[in-house]
Protein backbone atom coordinates (compact mmCIF):
# COMPACT_ATOMS: atom_id res chain seq x y z
CA UNK A 1 0.00 0.00 0.00
CA UNK A 2 0.82 3.45 -1.14
CA UNK A 3 0.25 6.71 1.19
CA UNK A 4 -0.22 10.16 -0.51
CA UNK A 5 -0.84 13.01 1.68
CA UNK A 6 -2.51 15.49 0.24
CA UNK A 7 -2.37 19.42 1.95
CA UNK A 8 -4.92 21.82 1.69
CA UNK A 9 -3.78 25.05 3.14
CA UNK A 10 -7.04 26.50 2.90
CA UNK A 11 -8.88 24.16 5.13
CA UNK A 12 -8.36 24.58 9.06
CA UNK A 13 -10.42 21.54 10.00
CA UNK A 14 -8.76 20.61 13.47
CA UNK A 15 -10.92 19.10 16.25
CA UNK A 16 -10.20 22.04 18.18
CA UNK A 17 -11.61 24.87 15.34
CA UNK A 18 -14.63 22.68 14.59
CA UNK A 19 -15.54 22.47 18.30
CA UNK A 20 -18.28 25.21 19.16
CA UNK A 21 -17.68 27.09 15.57
CA UNK A 22 -20.23 28.41 13.27
CA UNK A 23 -22.48 25.82 11.07
CA UNK A 24 -20.77 27.52 8.45
CA UNK A 25 -17.67 25.93 8.66
CA UNK A 26 -17.30 22.02 7.13
CA UNK A 27 -14.92 19.76 6.09
CA UNK A 28 -12.77 20.10 2.87
CA UNK A 29 -14.31 18.74 -0.38
CA UNK A 30 -10.69 17.13 -0.96
CA UNK A 31 -10.16 14.55 1.94
CA UNK A 32 -6.17 15.48 3.58
CA UNK A 33 -5.12 11.86 3.21
CA UNK A 34 -5.53 8.78 0.74
CA UNK A 35 -4.83 5.37 1.26
CA UNK A 36 -4.57 3.60 -2.60
CA UNK A 37 -2.84 0.07 -3.66
CA UNK A 38 0.30 0.13 -5.86
CA UNK A 39 0.30 -1.43 -8.98
CA UNK A 40 2.55 -2.84 -11.62
CA UNK A 41 6.38 -3.12 -10.89
CA UNK A 42 6.69 -0.67 -8.06
CA UNK A 43 4.27 -3.11 -6.11
CA UNK A 44 6.99 -5.33 -5.39
CA UNK A 45 8.32 -2.59 -2.72
CA UNK A 46 11.72 -3.46 -1.96
CA UNK A 47 12.01 -0.39 0.43
CA UNK A 48 9.39 -1.98 2.78
CA UNK A 49 12.00 -4.92 3.01
CA UNK A 50 14.54 -3.14 3.56
CA UNK A 51 12.53 -1.29 6.23
CA UNK A 52 11.54 -4.34 8.07
CA UNK A 53 14.78 -6.38 7.65
CA UNK A 54 15.36 -5.93 11.61
CA UNK A 55 11.62 -8.54 11.33
CA UNK A 56 13.52 -10.41 8.63
CA UNK A 57 16.08 -11.05 11.36
CA UNK A 58 13.62 -11.96 14.44
CA UNK A 59 12.00 -14.35 12.28
CA UNK A 60 15.08 -16.32 11.31
CA UNK A 61 15.97 -16.58 14.83
CA UNK A 62 12.92 -17.71 15.86
CA UNK A 63 12.65 -20.23 13.34
CA UNK A 64 16.56 -21.57 13.90
CA UNK A 65 15.74 -21.69 18.00
CA UNK A 66 12.07 -23.39 17.60
CA UNK A 67 14.00 -26.30 15.11
CA UNK A 68 16.74 -27.41 17.52
CA UNK A 69 14.64 -26.36 20.62
CA UNK A 70 14.30 -29.47 22.98
CA UNK A 71 16.61 -31.57 20.72
CA UNK A 72 19.14 -33.92 22.17
CA UNK A 73 21.57 -33.63 19.46
CA UNK A 74 20.98 -30.20 18.71
CA UNK A 75 22.33 -28.70 15.46
CA UNK A 76 24.38 -32.27 14.68
CA UNK A 77 20.94 -32.32 12.85
CA UNK A 78 22.07 -30.17 10.23
CA UNK A 79 25.30 -32.78 9.94
CA UNK A 80 23.04 -36.09 10.09
CA UNK A 81 21.19 -35.99 7.58
CA UNK A 82 23.20 -35.20 4.18
CA UNK A 83 25.79 -37.58 6.00
CA UNK A 84 23.63 -40.84 6.41
CA UNK A 85 22.22 -39.73 3.15
CA UNK A 86 25.48 -40.09 1.91
CA UNK A 87 26.61 -43.36 3.21
CA UNK A 88 23.85 -45.19 1.71
CA UNK A 89 24.22 -43.73 -1.66
CA UNK A 90 27.68 -44.67 -1.45
CA UNK A 91 26.82 -48.49 -0.29
CA UNK A 92 23.99 -48.69 -2.70
CA UNK A 93 24.85 -46.48 -5.84
CA UNK A 94 28.55 -46.43 -5.11
CA UNK A 95 29.62 -49.88 -4.35
CA UNK A 96 26.65 -52.10 -5.16
CA UNK A 97 25.77 -50.07 -8.68
CA UNK A 98 29.53 -48.63 -9.66
CA UNK A 99 28.16 -45.59 -10.44
CA UNK A 100 30.74 -43.30 -12.16
CA UNK A 101 31.85 -40.03 -10.09
CA UNK A 102 34.44 -37.84 -12.27
CA UNK A 103 37.55 -39.79 -10.77
CA UNK A 104 36.45 -38.88 -7.36
CA UNK A 105 36.00 -40.39 -4.32
CA UNK A 106 32.21 -41.24 -4.51
CA UNK A 107 31.32 -40.35 -0.85
CA UNK A 108 33.57 -36.99 -1.03
CA UNK A 109 30.74 -37.06 -5.06
CA UNK A 110 28.12 -37.84 -2.89
CA UNK A 111 28.44 -35.25 -0.31
CA UNK A 112 29.07 -32.19 -1.86
CA UNK A 113 25.98 -32.97 -4.49
CA UNK A 114 23.75 -33.63 -0.97
CA UNK A 115 25.37 -30.46 0.95
CA UNK A 116 23.65 -27.49 -1.51
CA UNK A 117 20.57 -29.92 -2.46
CA UNK A 118 19.84 -31.11 1.19
CA UNK A 119 19.93 -26.56 2.06
CA UNK A 120 17.59 -26.51 -1.03
CA UNK A 121 14.91 -29.16 -0.41
CA UNK A 122 14.71 -28.22 3.13
CA UNK A 123 14.75 -24.22 2.43
CA UNK A 124 11.98 -24.69 -0.02
CA UNK A 125 9.81 -27.24 1.92
CA UNK A 126 10.01 -24.93 5.10
CA UNK A 127 9.22 -21.72 3.11
CA UNK A 128 6.59 -23.44 1.05
CA UNK A 129 4.56 -24.13 4.27
CA UNK A 130 5.39 -20.83 6.03
CA UNK A 131 2.97 -18.88 5.68
CA UNK A 132 0.12 -21.11 6.44
CA UNK A 133 2.32 -21.85 10.04
CA UNK A 134 2.15 -18.09 10.41
CA UNK A 135 -1.02 -17.63 9.79
CA UNK A 136 -1.87 -15.84 13.10
CA UNK A 137 0.51 -12.99 12.04
CA UNK A 138 -0.61 -12.58 8.73
CA UNK A 139 -4.40 -12.09 10.24
CA UNK A 140 -3.19 -9.58 12.98
CA UNK A 141 -0.46 -6.81 12.36
CA UNK A 142 0.70 -5.73 8.68
CA UNK A 143 4.10 -6.16 7.81
CA UNK A 144 5.69 -7.72 4.59
CA UNK A 145 4.72 -10.64 3.97
CA UNK A 146 7.61 -11.65 1.71
CA UNK A 147 9.58 -11.78 4.39
CA UNK A 148 7.97 -15.21 5.59
CA UNK A 149 9.38 -17.18 3.33
CA UNK A 150 12.74 -15.27 3.26
CA UNK A 151 13.27 -15.89 6.89
CA UNK A 152 12.91 -19.92 6.09
CA UNK A 153 15.33 -19.68 3.79
CA UNK A 154 17.49 -18.00 5.79
CA UNK A 155 17.63 -20.28 8.95
CA UNK A 156 18.79 -23.19 6.59
CA UNK A 157 21.81 -20.81 6.02
CA UNK A 158 23.07 -21.90 9.20
CA UNK A 159 22.54 -25.87 8.51
CA UNK A 160 24.46 -25.00 5.14
CA UNK A 161 27.26 -23.53 7.16
CA UNK A 162 27.78 -26.01 9.91
CA UNK A 163 27.52 -29.20 7.31
CA UNK A 164 29.86 -27.29 5.25
CA UNK A 165 32.56 -27.99 8.01
CA UNK A 166 32.05 -31.90 7.49
CA UNK A 167 32.72 -31.15 3.70
CA UNK A 168 36.33 -29.61 4.49
CA UNK A 169 37.03 -32.63 6.58
CA UNK A 170 36.14 -34.54 3.52
CA UNK A 171 38.12 -32.90 1.41
CA UNK A 172 41.77 -33.31 3.76
CA UNK A 173 40.74 -36.72 4.31
CA UNK A 174 40.96 -37.63 0.74
CA UNK A 175 43.62 -35.43 0.16
CA UNK A 176 42.00 -33.17 -2.24
CA UNK A 177 43.10 -29.72 -3.00
CA UNK A 178 41.51 -26.39 -2.85
CA UNK A 179 42.24 -24.53 -6.10
CA UNK A 180 41.10 -20.62 -6.65
CA UNK A 181 37.76 -22.16 -7.90
CA UNK A 182 36.98 -22.16 -4.43
CA UNK A 183 36.44 -18.49 -4.55
CA UNK A 184 33.28 -18.94 -6.49
CA UNK A 185 31.19 -20.61 -3.61
CA UNK A 186 29.82 -17.19 -2.11
CA UNK A 187 28.24 -16.93 -5.49
CA UNK A 188 27.00 -20.16 -6.10
CA UNK A 189 25.85 -20.14 -2.25
CA UNK A 190 23.65 -16.82 -3.42
CA UNK A 191 21.97 -18.19 -6.56
CA UNK A 192 21.05 -21.46 -4.87
CA UNK A 193 19.26 -19.06 -1.90
CA UNK A 194 18.05 -16.82 -4.37
CA UNK A 195 16.64 -20.12 -6.33
CA UNK A 196 15.26 -21.04 -3.04
CA UNK A 197 13.25 -18.13 -1.99
CA UNK A 198 11.84 -17.82 -5.69
CA UNK A 199 10.71 -21.27 -5.78
CA UNK A 200 9.52 -21.40 -1.86
CA UNK A 201 7.91 -17.88 -2.20
CA UNK A 202 5.89 -19.39 -5.62
CA UNK A 203 4.75 -22.78 -3.78
CA UNK A 204 3.69 -20.51 -0.67
CA UNK A 205 1.34 -18.65 -2.53
CA UNK A 206 0.03 -22.06 -4.34
CA UNK A 207 -0.25 -23.27 -0.62
CA UNK A 208 -2.30 -20.86 0.85
CA UNK A 209 -4.79 -21.38 -2.03
CA UNK A 210 -4.21 -24.91 -2.88
CA UNK A 211 -4.00 -26.85 0.55
CA UNK A 212 -2.83 -29.92 -1.77
CA UNK A 213 0.88 -28.44 -1.74
CA UNK A 214 1.67 -29.25 1.22
CA UNK A 215 1.66 -32.91 0.38
CA UNK A 216 2.72 -32.50 -3.46
CA UNK A 217 5.46 -30.60 -2.04
CA UNK A 218 8.03 -33.38 -0.52
CA UNK A 219 6.91 -35.59 -3.21
CA UNK A 220 8.20 -33.20 -6.10
CA UNK A 221 11.28 -32.44 -4.03
CA UNK A 222 12.04 -36.16 -3.47
CA UNK A 223 11.57 -36.30 -6.80
CA UNK A 224 14.25 -33.60 -7.76
CA UNK A 225 16.63 -35.64 -6.09
CA UNK A 226 16.94 -37.74 -8.62
CA UNK A 227 17.17 -34.92 -11.82
CA UNK A 228 19.34 -32.85 -10.25
CA UNK A 229 22.63 -34.92 -10.97
CA UNK A 230 23.55 -36.07 -7.05
CA UNK A 231 23.90 -40.25 -8.13
CA UNK A 232 25.89 -39.94 -10.52
CA UNK A 233 27.34 -36.98 -13.10
CA UNK A 234 24.97 -35.60 -15.62
CA UNK A 235 26.09 -36.67 -19.42
CA UNK A 236 27.56 -34.47 -22.10
CA UNK A 237 25.18 -35.68 -24.60
CA UNK A 238 22.44 -34.38 -21.89
CA UNK A 239 23.80 -30.96 -21.39
CA UNK A 240 20.53 -29.37 -22.45
CA UNK A 241 18.71 -30.82 -19.28
CA UNK A 242 21.67 -28.35 -17.03
CA UNK A 243 20.42 -25.45 -19.12
CA UNK A 244 16.48 -26.07 -17.91
CA UNK A 245 16.90 -27.15 -14.18
CA UNK A 246 19.02 -24.49 -12.64
CA UNK A 247 19.59 -26.99 -9.62
CA UNK A 248 21.56 -29.41 -11.57
CA UNK A 249 23.89 -27.18 -12.94
CA UNK A 250 24.42 -25.21 -9.38
CA UNK A 251 25.14 -28.36 -7.90
CA UNK A 252 27.56 -29.02 -10.68
CA UNK A 253 29.05 -25.48 -10.13
CA UNK A 254 29.61 -26.54 -6.69
CA UNK A 255 31.40 -29.71 -6.99
CA UNK A 256 33.56 -27.93 -9.35
CA UNK A 257 34.50 -25.17 -7.05
CA UNK A 258 35.53 -27.48 -4.28
CA UNK A 259 37.25 -30.10 -6.27
CA UNK A 260 38.86 -27.62 -8.98
CA UNK A 261 37.03 -28.35 -12.20
CA UNK A 262 36.35 -26.56 -14.86
CA UNK A 263 33.06 -24.47 -14.67
CA UNK A 264 30.39 -25.35 -17.28
CA UNK A 265 30.15 -21.00 -17.67
CA UNK A 266 27.30 -21.87 -20.28
CA UNK A 267 24.74 -24.11 -18.21
CA UNK A 268 25.65 -21.77 -14.77
CA UNK A 269 24.53 -18.63 -16.99
CA UNK A 270 21.58 -20.32 -17.94
CA UNK A 271 21.17 -20.76 -14.21
CA UNK A 272 22.01 -17.10 -13.40
CA UNK A 273 19.47 -16.40 -15.75
CA UNK A 274 16.48 -18.85 -14.55
CA UNK A 275 16.82 -17.76 -10.88
CA UNK A 276 16.45 -14.55 -12.08
CA UNK A 277 13.40 -14.83 -13.43
CA UNK A 278 12.00 -17.41 -11.59
CA UNK A 279 12.51 -14.93 -8.25
CA UNK A 280 10.85 -11.91 -10.03
CA UNK A 281 8.20 -14.21 -10.99
CA UNK A 282 7.29 -15.48 -7.78
CA UNK A 283 8.12 -11.92 -6.32
CA UNK A 284 5.31 -10.39 -8.99
CA UNK A 285 2.59 -13.36 -7.91
CA UNK A 286 3.25 -13.22 -4.40
CA UNK A 287 2.47 -9.43 -4.46
CA UNK A 288 -0.84 -9.96 -6.78
CA UNK A 289 -2.06 -12.88 -4.18
CA UNK A 290 -0.68 -10.88 -1.01
CA UNK A 291 -4.11 -8.56 -0.01
CA UNK A 292 -6.08 -11.92 -0.55
CA UNK A 293 -4.21 -13.77 1.90
CA UNK A 294 -6.07 -13.02 5.00
CA UNK A 295 -9.02 -13.78 3.52
CA UNK A 296 -8.25 -17.23 2.85
CA UNK A 297 -5.43 -18.44 5.17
Amino acid sequence: MSLIVKENPTADVSLANLKGAPSEYHLPENPLTVIKPSSGWVSLNLRDLWQYRDLLYILTMRDIKVRYKQTLLGALWAIIQPLFTMLIFTIFFGRLAGMPSDNIPYPLFAYAGLLPWTFFSNAVTNSGNSLVGNSNLITKIYFPRMIIPMASVAAGLLDFLIAFGLLVALLFYYSVGLSVHILMLPVLIVLTSLLAIGVGMWMSVLNVKYRDVRYALPFIVQLGLFASGIITPIPENWRWFKMINPVAALIEAFRAACFGKPFDWLSLAAAAFLTVAILFYAAYTFKRMEKSFADII
